[in-house]
């Protein structure tokens, strides 16, 4: 708009001189290259306008497009938003309705709840120490009993392991009052006294097949001599040690019914107690190892039963 000003003051001067007669040719040559000059400008800017107003025009469209797009673009976020809120809704609606069931529970049990709940909140409250400390206190707890805990396994191994030993060597090298390693006969015929001999080194050389089968002659030919009990607790040993706990148990219960006058019957009862104990009844194992302990107080597996009876859990 400034040159269209600025031409239109050229020709006005340019009228003002020719009325006056004041302008001279060359003014009006130089006024006529201004003009021309200033028309080629106006064509220049006319031309840079209609091109502008067509790039507007083309970039209207693109323009639109990346509105529309980015209104998609809104409309999508809003409408995650919307489903967000929607899941919040539903799960406290949920947590609502848990809420109104667990009311509707017994008095008493919320009241032990409630109880539970505050002893809890009291609990921490009482303490001190920041998360950090908590957290490292409870790991030094946790380390410190799992070192106890193994502590205890290990002697409970270890005691296990001598009592199983102790138990296994005294019932093998077990004697009678007159020493069962050297069978005293007096009393026996010869071929009574032979043939329990006989068994017994068997079982001693750990060859449980042969002695089991040496002792049932025994008892097939002796079954109601002095010896009798003892080798019925032998046959029930030869099976316990080769980890047939279950007949182990019967032939140990055979000890005891059909003999029980037989100085076998703490040792057969505390043998059943560790053959149910391997086949996992520790109850049975318990009930056994007290009958033990309160039926023979004197004898020598009272001693064993009450330390096995402690390792039980």
């Amino acid at each position: 708009m400034g040159k269209i000003g600025w031409m239109r003051g050229c020709f006005i001067l340019l009228f003002i001189m020719s009325l006056y007669g004041c302008a001279t040719t060359e003014d009006v040559r130089i006024l006529d290259r201004e003009i021309y000059r200033l028309n080629s400008q106006l064509n220049t800017l006319q031309k840079e306008k209609d091109s502008l107003k067509t790039e507007v025009q083309k970039e209207i469209p693109a323009l639109k497009t990346d509105l529309g797009s980015e209104t998609k673009k809104l409309q999508a976020d809003l409408l995650l938003r919307v489903e967000a809120l929607q899941s919040q809704i539903l799960t406290l609606s949920t947590d609502v309705e848990e809420y109104k069931e667990f009311l509707k529970r017994p008095s008493k049990e919320i009241d032990r709840v409630r109880e539970d709940i505050a002893l809890r909140i009291r609990t921490v409250e009482e303490k001190d120490k920041t998360a950090e400390e908590r957290n490292r206190v409870q790991e030094d707890r946790i380390r410190t009993i799992e070192d106890r805990i193994k502590r205890i396994e290990d002697q409970l191994k270890m005691i296990g392991g001598k009592i199983d030993q102790i138990a296994s060597k005294q019932i093998e090298e077990e004697k009678t009052p007159k020493g069962e390693a050297s069978v005293d006969v007096k009393g026996l015929s010869t071929g009574a006294g032979d043939l329990y001999k006989d068994a017994y080194e068997t079982f001693q050389k750990r060859d449980l097949e042969g002695a089991r089968k040496k002792f049932e002659a025994f008892l097939k030919q002796y079954p109601n001599i002095e010896l009798s009990g003892n080798a019925q607790f032998w046959i029930g040993e030869t099976y316990y040690q080769k980890k047939d706990f279950e007949r182990a148990i019967l032939e140990y219960e055979k000890a005891i019914t059909k003999y029980p006058e037989t100085g076998k019957i703490p040792a057969a009862l505390f043998k059943q107690a560790l053959a149910f104990l391997e086949l996992g009844d520790k109850k049975s194992a318990r009930n056994l190892l007290r009958r033990v302990i309160e039926r023979f107080p004197h004898s020598d597996q009272t001693e064993m039963a009450k330390k096995k009876l402690e390792t039980i859990k």
